[in-house]
């Protein structure tokens, strides 16, 4: 492995670690206000949401394949299934629509 490749992942391995240990370390012990921990506990969901929802639309030619399995995982998600419960309830339905379709 040449030397640039090395200096490539120590620098990939800073970049990543400094944005994580940096709030570590300047908010130890401080509280935060309750509307910034409420905005802060959702984020992970927003970023997944955006992350998801534009490959719902291009994961096949048919785009009804892809709103159906939407549709099946937003129905199991609002009864309160588990997590693995929704994602394989959403390939169920998305196996029975590859077959009828």
């Amino acid at each position: 492995m040449s030397s640039s490749v090395i200096w490539i992942i120590i620098g990939m391995a800073i970049v990543t670690y400094v944005p994580r240990m940096l709030p570590l370390a300047l908010f130890q012990g401080k509280s935060m206000p309750p509307f910034l921990e409420g905005i802060l506990r959702n984020v992970p969901f927003a970023i997944l949401g955006a992350l998801i929802f534009p490959k719902i639309f291009l994961i096949q030619e048919d785009i009804w394949f892809g709103i159906t399995g939407a549709v099946a995982a937003l129905i199991l998600a609002f009864l309160g299934a588990n997590v693995i419960v929704v994602v394989l309830g959403s390939i169920g339905v998305l196996s029975l629509y590859s077959l009828i379709f």
